[in-house]
C-alpha cells in the first residue's frame, strides 16, 4: 500500500551522511520507514502541510540498548486522507511545534538529535494511516529521490 499523499524530503539530503531503509527497526510493520543520518542539530522539516497531533521533546537520553526505546523524542502529523508522519529520535527540547499547531510543507519543526533507541544522531522518518501506528506505509514523494 501507499500514501495517497505526496510528501516533501524531511530533511535536506545535503546535510545527510546516508540514507537507510533498511536495519534493525525496518522489519515487519516498520518496513517503509527511512532513517536520515545526520550532524544532530540537523534542521527537521514538516513533509506536509498538516496538525501537529503528539510531540515528545524532554527526553535527553539515547542509547544502543532496547531500554531507551521510550526515551525517543518524537513528533507526529495528521495530513489530509488520514495519513500520520512521525518524525523520531529529535533533539532534546528542539520541538518548534506544539499539539494543535497548523504547518506548512517545508516549515522548521525540530531538530535532528540521538535520543532513543539509536545507535548514532538521525532522523527516522514514517509515514502509517491514523489509528495504524507503527504500520508504515510506502512513501510516494514529490522529489523523485528519498
Amino acid at each position: 500500500m501507499q500514501t495517497k499523499n505526496l510528501y516533501h524530503l524531511p530533511i535536506d539530503l545535503l546535510k545527510t551522511t546516508s540514507v537507510s531503509k533498511v536495519g534493525i527497526a525496518h522489519v515487519g510493520d516498520l518496513i517503509h520507514s527511512i532513517d536520515y543520518d545526520a550532524p544532530e542539530g540537523t534542521p527537521v522539516f514538516a513533509a506536509l502541510d498538516g496538525v501537529v497531533i503528539s510531540v515528545k521533546n524532554d527526553s535527553s537520553v539515547g542509547g544502543e540498548d532496547q531500554k531507551y526505546e521510550m526515551d525517543g523524542n518524537f513528533i507526529e502529523i495528521l495530513h489530509a486522507n488520514d495519513e500520520v508522519s512521525e518524525y523520531e529520535h529529535l533533539r532534546h527540547t528542539s520541538s518548534k511545534v506544539n499539539v494543535g499547531d497548523v504547518v506548512k510543507i517545508g516549515q522548521q519543526i525540530a531538530e535532528v538529535g540521538n535520543t532513543g533507541w539509536t545507535e548514532c544522531p538521525h532522523l527516522h522518518f514514517m509515514v502509517f494511516p491514523k489509528g495504524e501506528e507503527y504500520k508504515t506505509i510506502e512513501i510516494k514523494w514529490i522529489d523523485s529521490t528519498v
